[in-house]
């Protein structure tokens, strides 16, 4: 019999997976625990060894399908089922007669659509668009995508339409009125000005239905301010020297988080999620603090989990880590998951502002800018070089204030201007 494989429950909360990638065609051969499929489930992708050795019947989920837990991945015929196969068809007995050879006949076009069935029309605002143009009523299309939705090719004009015969041409579209001397307009829908139609599909999918939901749900509001880093500047470049020989680069993320987790412990309403089906803000104990990540898929934001506990040359291993195995597609599901507060940087090229999109449910992330050497009044009234940073925290409005933010904000500041309380925070 055919083996036929579903979704198994690949983690804790999981309910449906995206296929990302087939290991394997139909017809192939297959190994026990050889590579199978690749599924996405919340950011992390999850590769999917068979279960069974065999040949590959019919694959049921295709590339950008998202499946549920036990929904039908894939058929396989295992080794049984191909022994029980091979013995070909008994032989007719002696004269008995044959069914002579059918002639093949030429290809024929299929027959016109029937009459769609009533029911709202299911059509993407584009298929519209283009419909509304071609002179289309979609109303009398049947669609031939999943569930009846109607698809691009629903829409190519019959060559009877019309009324017209089979070797009429079609009619020649009509000039529109121009002014003398202007240029022609083409229209902005014009096949022509397409360069590629990307499918959204995988990662970034789960990005853009996460920021969807994160704008759609949070009331947002941003709140920035300038800090003098010129002393955080010279703690990072003295220590960098050492923790370098250690094979770990030093950056200013280490030093951010542990600023951002001591202004946590001040300020504790902002190391929160929100439980919206519960109308409830919750408080966390512990600080997860997600680094927002480029991978060559899109953004990832791996966790890392308890930072209070974590010293600076721990923080930059740690984070240093996480982002090359993010960036190798090698994460975990759980080192994307349970953030408590998020921060977003574009390093060298972090520009002067940002509004960063909350990371939902979470209600507070800090973008953290480009450092800028520019000169300053000095409280003597002096000028002299500073090096300058801009920070810009974005919050959940619906759960914090503007003056909580701005004081977790300037206490962030206290710390990283002088960034040698960290280290007796740390005592």
């Amino acid at each position: 019999m055919p083996f036929e494989f579903r979704l198994p429950d690949i983690g804790e909360g999981v309910a449906e997976g995206e296929v990302v990638q087939w290991f394997v065609h139909e017809g192939d051969s297959i190994q026990e625990d050889a590579p199978l499929v690749s599924v996405l489930t919340d950011k992390a992708n999850v590769e999917i060894p068979s279960p069974k050795a065999g040949r590959v019947a019919k694959i049921h989920a295709q590339v950008g399908e998202k499946v549920k837990v036990g929904g039908l991945l894939v058929t396989i015929e295992t080794a049984a089922g191909l022994a029980e196969k091979a013995p070909g068809p008994p032989a007719p007995a002696d004269g008995a007669s044959r069914a002579p050879p059918v002639a093949p006949v030429a290809a024929r076009p299929p027959p016109a659509p029937t009459a769609p069935a009533s029911g709202p029309v299911l059509a993407s605002p584009y298929l519209r668009r283009l419909a509304a143009e071609r002179g289309i009523d979609l109303g009398q299309v049947r669609g031939s995508g999943p569930g009846g939705r109607i698809v691009e090719a629903d829409l190519a004009p019959s060559p009877t339409a019309s009324g017209a015969g089979e070797g009429a041409p079609p009619p020649a579209p009509t000039a529109p009125a121009v002014s003398a001397g202007a240029p022609p307009v083409r229209p902005a829908s014009a096949e022509g000005d397409v360069s590629e139609r990307i499918p959204i599909r995988g990662l970034r999918r789960v990005i853009a239905d996460h920021m969807a939901e994160s704008k759609h749900k949070a009331a947002h509001f941003t709140y920035v301010e300038e800090v003098d880093v010129s002393e955080l500047v010279r703690v990072r470049d003295r220590m960098a020297k050492h923790v370098e020989q250690q094979g770990v680069r030093l950056s200013y993320l280490p030093f951010i988080v542990k600023g951002i987790v001591a202004a946590l412990k001040a300020h504790p309403r902002l190391n929160s999620t929100v439980d919206d089906p519960r109308n409830e803000l919750v408080v966390h104990s512990a600080y997860n603090i997600g680094i927002a990540t480029a991978a060559p898929d899109g953004l990832l934001v791996p966790v890392v989990h308890h930072a209070e506990t974590r010293s600076i040359l721990q923080l930059a291993r740690e984070i240093q880590d996480l982002a090359d195995r993010g960036r190798a597609g090698k994460l975990t599901r759980a080192e994307l998951s349970g953030g408590t507060f998020t921060i977003t940087s574009l390093g060298a090229l972090g520009g002067v502002l940002a509004t960063p999109i909350l990371n939902y449910p979470e209600v507070a992330i800090l973008g953290v800018h480009r450092i800028f050497r520019r000169p300053v009044y000095r409280p003597d009234g002096s000028i002299g070089p500073a090096d300058l940073m801009n920070l810009s925290i974005s919050l959940d409005h619906r759960m914090i204030d503007g003056i909580e933010g701005a004081r977790f904000l300037a206490t962030v500041k206290s710390y990283l201007e002088d960034p040698h309380q960290l280290f007796a925070e740390l005592a």
